[in-house]
């Protein structure tokens, strides 16, 4: 057998093994998608049938209407407004934050920046009751400011990645701007804030999925079920006290997936750069 054989021979069972890798991952939601079209019946007794027997359209027009005269519309505006406040402050309060770590020099800048790396290892569950106690205090329990006001303040994990982004751009940049009467207000806002746009969008990218996503901090904050977000809405088609309606619940979580598909495939491309660079760099 010759070598370009035993080549095509391994490239086949290469491909062959990724495709249906790929499909074990995927199976779940492409189980959850097909649900949507399903009855509870079918979902409960079908087994792992993608093809529904009769496609039920109905299902998402049973979700959209949502529970308690709320419209899920009203959930899924609810889940825009966290997730694109935060998303939003997160970026340009860590590119703030990573500029200042990565081009300024100032006294106790390592000890900031240890601090900062602490908190990446704490778990989130260590600093959840104290939270919640001093957000209760200050009577924010029951609006957005616990899911978004802290995003105003930078996230550890991105001002390192965008700070590893930084010190990749050449510093004459910054000298030559320097020379030219700019600020390093300026420098910030013409020069480096431009330049991290790839890393600005793996940014984005993953903090919107992540508050979109996010199921723990509006379950504890918000008590209000018009200001539910999506995921806590969907939740709310499973009652232990009565029939679920996982035809619905199954529709709206399809739903779901579509803005963060969305983002994620247009701009796919830049995650994969911002990420890559992230890491070569510094």
């Amino acid at each position: 057998m010759g070598m370009k054989t035993k080549h095509r021979f391994g490239t086949f069972f290469y491909h062959l093994f990724v495709c249906g890798f790929g499909l074990i991952m995927i199976y779940p939601v492409l189980w959850m998608i097909s649900g949507a079209f399903k009855n509870n019946m079918e979902i409960l007794n079908g087994g792992l049938k993608l093809l529904p027997p009769n496609w039920r359209f109905e299902n998402f027009t049973n979700g959209w209407s949502g529970f308690g005269g709320i419209s899920f519309g009203r959930f899924f505006a609810n889940s825009f407004i966290v997730a694109g406040i935060s998303t939003a402050a997160t970026v340009f309060s860590s590119a703030c934050v990573a500029y200042a770590f990565a081009r300024i020099k100032f006294k106790g800048s390592k000890i900031w920046f240890t601090a900062m790396i602490c908190t990446m290892m704490l778990p989130a569950q260590i600093i959840l009751v104290p939270q919640y106690i001093i957000y209760n205090r200050l009577g924010w329990v029951g609006t957005f400011l616990p899911l978004i006001l802290p995003h105003f303040f930078g996230q550890a994990f991105f001002i390192y990645q965008m700070m590893q982004f930084a010190k990749g751009i050449p510093r004459e940049l910054d000298e030559a701007a320097t020379i030219d009467g700019c600020s390093k207000y300026s420098i910030f806002t013409r020069i480096i804030f431009p330049l991290l746009k790839p890393s600005i969008v793996t940014t984005v990218i993953i903090q919107f999925y992540w508050k979109w996503d996010d199921f723990m901090a509006p379950m504890i904050y918000l008590n209000k079920p018009k200001m539910y977000t999506a995921s806590i809405a969907i939740k709310q088609f499973a009652d232990a006290s009565s029939t679920t309606d996982y035809g619905a619940m199954f529709a709206m979580s399809t739903c779901s997936l579509i803005p963060v598909f969305f983002i994620f495939l247009v701009f796919n491309k830049y995650l994969v750069e911002g990420i890559s660079t992230s890491g070569l760099k510094g």
